[in-house]
């Protein structure tokens, strides 16, 4: 059963678990590809929610992290470690999968963000992640990081409510379109698709769901 708390997408949401039918969607699109996590270590770009408590259940191993601006990577904050996704302080090719949920958006250099996210995915690691997209756009760049310090708004400022930060709002430094899938091969993806869940949620409300598979050479062997 769903609830339909305002006319979003993020708005809707499954009373059982909790999860909007973002997180739904990003559920069936990794269940596909993975039927069983058992022999799985997995990176969650978050610490909280239905899709964390769920992986925490089912995988091998979870590590997760939150970005804090007042905490060193690598450090914790009220034990949960912090990470930038600009510099992840892992070793090279730690991880089966990453998952992330609404995160890149926020990310001032994606281009950093997936090069680290490839770097830290094992040969043949998978990178399953949902943004807000429009699949019929191109991405458009809303803000930028100014050398030194502050930041120059390209468009009208854009933010999003985050739950961990009391629903601080967070700058959106872009909003994707379909070349999200060329922004990942050019770090080194072999190939990146846009999946749909597969089935219709409650009331149309479904995301594509972003694929980037990592090939099988290790980082070492490019050395």
């Amino acid at each position: 059963p769903f609830v339909r708390l305002d006319d979003n997408e993020i708005s809707v949401r499954c009373l059982s678990c909790r999860a909007t039918t973002i997180t739904l969607s990003l559920a069936a699109v990794l269940l596909h590809i993975f039927p069983s996590l058992d022999s799985k270590h997995v990176y969650e770009l978050s610490s909280r929610g239905p899709l964390f408590k769920y992986l925490k259940r089912k995988c091998k191993k979870l590590t997760y992290s939150e970005f804090f601006s007042d905490t060193d990577p690598g450090e914790y904050k009220n034990g949960v470690q912090c990470q930038d996704v600009q510099r992840l302080t892992y070793e090279d090719e730690s991880f089966d999968i990453c998952t992330s949920t609404e995160v890149f958006e926020h990310v001032p250099n994606d281009e950093k963000g997936f090069s680290e996210i490839y770097r830290v995915l094992k040969p043949n690691g998978v990178f399953i992640f949902t943004v807000p997209i429009s699949i019929r756009e191109k991405t458009i760049e809303r803000a930028e990081i100014i050398p030194g310090g502050g930041v120059n708004f390209l468009l009208p400022p854009e933010y999003h409510s985050d739950p961990i930060r009391s629903h601080e709002p967070i700058l959106a430094f872009r909003s994707y379109g379909y070349d999200v899938i060329e922004r990942l091969l050019n770090v080194g993806f072999k190939r990146a698709e846009l999946r749909s869940p597969g089935y219709d949620m409650a009331w149309g409300y479904t995301r594509p769901v972003i694929v980037a598979f990592r090939d099988n050479a290790s980082n070492r062997d490019r050395e």
